[in-house]
């Protein structure tokens, strides 16, 4: 079965089914169309030829096209190595070079990979943007420890697939915009300080002259806190990590 590869991208302005705005400084991007990407690479032991290097306005990575010897067309998130020509394969058994897709149980010690699968079969959800990867720090029982980019160290299966590599363009985080009218052409609407609004549309609102927030610790536009930590105290996967990122257990 082929797939479709692009469809043009809805917009939502950061809107619900009602129209009410649910999501701030989104809308007035431009037209654009997503592409489909491979995340699970699910092609078995079918060798694919990279026929073209493409750029994603929809994430930070370039992609890459890949022809399989069935005929069949996918993108794959496009790995720092990876050039025109290229073959690349996906498997149970396949050898570990850039842009080859394993298990891994099998990766030894060190390798760098991205396009992590968290729960086997599902899909990479980990290191998918530029410049990211994550490395093997070792092998125990059923799971693999993964140093992430942030610095954490976690326990994931070792049945789930992961793609050898560190991916490309990192240096896209130097980019400058120029102008406002870009950031709005990329959906991105203005943001307005909380202290420069009146009291009743802010928290941080009201004063007089430049009073700062007025408050102990700063406030979302709703009232909720804005500072502190996020993260639940009993979530599920607690037990998976073994080392909070910047060196915090």
């Amino acid at each position: 079965m082929r797939l479709k590869l692009k469809f043009i991208k809805k917009k939502q302005s950061g809107r619900n089914s009602e129209g009410k705005v649910t999501v701030r400084h989104q809308g007035a991007e431009q037209k654009r169309f997503m592409r489909v990407i491979d995340f699970k690479r699910d092609k078995r032991n079918i060798a694919g030829r990279v026929v073209a290097v493409e750029y994603d306005p929809n994430r930070t990575v370039d992609l890459a096209l890949i022809q399989y010897a069935d005929g069949e067309r996918r993108y794959i998130l496009k790995p720092e190595g990876l050039n025109l020509e290229d073959t690349i394969v996906s498997g149970n058994e396949v050898e570990i070079k850039v842009g080859n897709a394993v298990p891994m149980k099998i990766l030894p010690i060190g390798t760098i990979i991205h396009n992590i699968e968290i729960t086997p079969g599902r899909g990479g959800q980990m290191a998918r943007s530029s410049g990211t990867s994550a490395t093997v720090a070792a092998q125990e029982g059923g799971y693999v420890h993964l140093k992430l980019p942030s610095g954490e160290i976690r326990k994931v299966s070792s049945l789930g697939f992961a793609t050898i590599g560190s991916l490309g363009n990192a240096e896209w985080k130097n980019e400058i915009l120029g102008k406002a009218g870009r950031k709005i052409l990329m959906g991105i609407r203005p943001t307005v300080r909380g202290t420069a609004q009146n009291p009743r549309s802010h928290p941080h609102g009201g004063g007089e002259g430049r009073s700062g927030q007025g408050m102990a610790t700063p406030k979302t536009y709703a009232g909720g806190p804005a500072v502190g930590k996020t993260r639940k105290k009993k979530k599920y996967s607690n037990k998976y990590i073994l080392e909070r990122r910047k060196g915090k257990r």
